[in-house]
């Protein structure tokens, strides 16, 4: 199966948070609400230097993913 690069999730658990899962390396979910990241990966040292350029990336890209979809909505 194909996946998006980029999905938004909601809980009622957290009324105010919004979520966007990235499925693709480095795996992880954001909450938007407080940009606190989770990793689906475990990292070793080596990746530590590379994971940093990475995750400003993805966060960015995520963001941006978010905001493009909410600009959809209220169109």
């Amino acid at each position: 199966m194909s996946l998006p690069k980029f999905i938004l999730g909601d809980n009622t658990a957290f009324p105010n948070a919004i979520f966007v899962v990235h499925t693709e390396f480095p795996r992880f979910i954001i909450n938007l609400e407080n940009d606190e990241v989770e990793w689906f990966e475990d990292f070793d040292a080596e990746d530590q230097k590379e994971l940093k350029v990475e995750t400003e990336n993805a966060i960015k890209l995520a963001t941006a993913f978010y905001d493009n979809e909410i600009a959809q909505y209220e169109d």
